[in-house]
C-alpha cells in the first residue's frame, strides 16, 4: 500500500510514519520545500499546488497539516491562519482528489475534540452536536472540508483528537520541566476534563481506521477514561515523585498570561469517550492515566 502523509514532521506525523513504514507501508510525506528523496512529493497550499500524481492510485491519505493551536498567542491574524492552514489547506488536498482517475480508498483528516465545546461534566460520545466557541467553529470547518472527498467515493474519518501525552515534547513536553521543579498545579477550578491519549494509542488508532471500513465520519481519538485537570496534575506529580502545589493556577490569571487560548484550550471541559473506536474492537494499550504516564517518563 502507498499512503500519502501531510503534516509528517509533526509531533504525531513522525511516529505515525515509522509505524506505517514498520508496516511494510510505503509512505509519501508531502513536504512545502524541493523534495530531497522519492518518499517526498511537493504541495503549497498556500498557492494551491499539490503533485497530483502522487495521489493517483495511492491507498489512503493521512492530513495532518495545520499551524500549530498553542505556540503563539491568538492575535486575530493568527487565528485567521489557524482557519486557513487547516480549512484551506484541506480544500486544496480534496479539489486535488476530485481531478483523480483512482483517488485514494480513505482520506483521513485531523480535527479535534474542542468541537463539542465546553461540555462540563456530561459524558459524550461522537454522537453529541457541535458546542460554540472558535475552536468548535474551527473544527467544523475543517471536518466540512475534509468531508467533501466524500463526493467522489473516498470514506472520510476525522479525527477528534484529545490531549495527547508524548515524551517527545506537545502539552506534556511543556508540563514536565514545570513539573519536575514540583510546581505543577491545577488551573482554573481543576475540575474541567481533560480527554487524553497515548502518542502510541493515538497511532494505532489511525492504522485502526486506515483498515477499518466500517469507520467513517467523526472519530474520538482519547482514552475511555477522561479524568479532571486536578487529578491529571496529582497523577503527573507522582509518577516524577514529585509534589503539586494545592493552590490553583487562578483562570484569570491564566487568560492574562496566555489570552483566549487559555479560555477556549485549557479551561473549558471535554468528558469525551471513544465511542466508534471502543465499538469497532480497537483495544487500548494505555486505558489509564497513570500506565501512559509511567511507560511516558
Amino acid at each position: 500500500m502507498t499512503i500519502i502523509v501531510t503534516g509528517a514532521s509533526g509531533l504525531l506525523g513522525g511516529p505515525l510514519v515509522d509505524a506505517l513504514q514498520g508496516q511494510g507501508q510505503r509512505v509519501v510525506r508531502m513536504v512545502r520545500r524541493p523534495p530531497e528523496s522519492d518518499d517526498e512529493a511537493y504541495w503549497e497550499p498556500r498557492e494551491d499546488v499539490i503533485d497530483l500524481s502522487v495521489l493517483e492510485g495511492a491507498e489512503g491519505v493521512v492530513h495532518l497539516a495545520g499551524a500549530p493551536i498553542a505556540d503563539k498567542r491568538w492575535s486575530e491574524a493568527y487565528k485567521r491562519e489557524l482557519v486557513r492552514s487547516r480549512v484551506d489547506g484541506t480544500r486544496v488536498l480534496v479539489d486535488a482528489l476530485r481531478q483523480l482517475s483512482r483517488p485514494p480508498e480513505v482520506l483521513v483528516s485531523a480535527s479535534g475534540v474542542d468541537f463539542y465545546g465546553d461540555t462540563g461534566d456530561r459524558v459524550i460520545d461522537e454522537s453529541q452536536g457541535k458546542g460554540t466557541g472558535f475552536l468548535a467553529d474551527l473544527c467544523e470547518l475543517w471536518e466540512g472540508a475534509a468531508r467533501a472527498a466524500e463526493e467522489v467515493g473516498v470514506r472520510t474519518a476525522q479525527l477528534r483528537t484529545g490531549l495527547v501525552l508524548s515524551g517527545r515534547g506537545g502539552a506534556l513536553g511543556r508540563m514536565l520541566p514545570i513539573f519536575k521543579m514540583g510546581l505543577g498545579a491545577p488551573l482554573g477550578s481543576g475540575k474541567q476534563y481533560w480527554s487524553w491519549i497515548s502518542e502510541d494509542d493515538w497511532v494505532q488508532a489511525v492504522l485502526h481506521i486506515l483498515k477499518n471500513r466500517e469507520l467513517v465520519g467523526a472519530v474520538n481519538l482519547t482514552s475511555p477514561n477522561p479524568v479532571s485537570n486536578a487529578e491529571f496534575t496529582i497523577t503527573l506529580g507522582k509518577a516524577l515523585r514529585k509534589g503539586t502545589v494545592p493552590m490553583p493556577v487562578p483562570a484569570f490569571a491564566l487568560s492574562i498570561g496566555l489570552g483566549e487560548f487559555a479560555r477556549e484550550g485549557l479551561l473549558p471541559s471535554h468528558r469525551i469517550l471513544p465511542g466508534k473506536l471502543s465499538g469497532s474492537g480497537y483495544g487500548f494499550t494505555h486505558s489509564h492515566l497513570d500506565e501512559a504516564l509511567s511507560d511516558i517518563i
